[in-house]
């Protein structure tokens, strides 16, 4: 049984959280005028075909980050403390919780020790190919959850490759594979 340690909605809240830790009411608040104008910018972009989008996460973090200044002004604290946080301390208990049971239940069905994998949330951007689509026609791009991004470029082209898929028989190559999900430097 594979075991994934973080889910995506996991990984940007756990973000926010650390990254937030120690931050004061104008540091939050200018990271809160972020997440909403990213958020902004992803709502206008073209739909991803999966639920893993960029809206997605844009919107799990803008939606932390203002929970966070609302928890700030709601208890009066001069810097955020994730211990205060009582909600941040319920869903990590939640997501160790959820992993113990996955743990148990298949060690109880007696299957192979359980693997805990940490994959990541890549980005996988495509261009059309130069004698292909026209280069006025906008990039698909997809968000997967993957263990590396190679492993993440290998299974959007499985997806998205075969005649028909989103890459619309061969006319597009992959261009990028940018780790999205934690962000770099963020560790947990």
């Amino acid at each position: 049984m594979l075991i994934y340690e973080y889910l995506p909605h996991e990984l940007a809240r756990l973000g926010v959280v650390a990254k937030a830790a120690g931050l004061d009411r104008h540091q939050v608040a200018a990271q809160v005028r972020l997440a909403q104008e990213r958020a902004g910018r992803a709502r206008v972009c073209p739909a991803e075909p999966h639920h893993l989008s960029e809206l997605f996460i844009a919107e799990l973090r803008r939606l932390q980050w203002e929970r966070i200044a609302a928890l700030m002004d709601r208890e009066r604290m001069a810097a955020y403390a994730p211990c205060r946080d009582s909600r941040a301390v319920r869903y990590e208990g939640q997501r160790l919780q959820r992993l113990m049971t996955d743990v148990a239940e298949a060690e109880r069905s007696g299957r192979a020790a359980p693997e805990i994998s940490r994959h990541r949330v890549y980005r996988i951007d495509a261009r059309p190919i130069a004698d292909g689509s026209s280069p006025n026609m906008p990039a698909p791009a997809v968000h997967l959850m993957a263990a590396s991004p190679d492993e993440a470029a290998v299974q959007a082209w499985a997806i998205h490759g075969r005649n028909g898929g989103l890459y619309k028989d061969g006319g597009y190559r992959i261009a990028s594979v940018t780790q999205i999900l934690p962000e770099r430097g963020e560790l947990f």
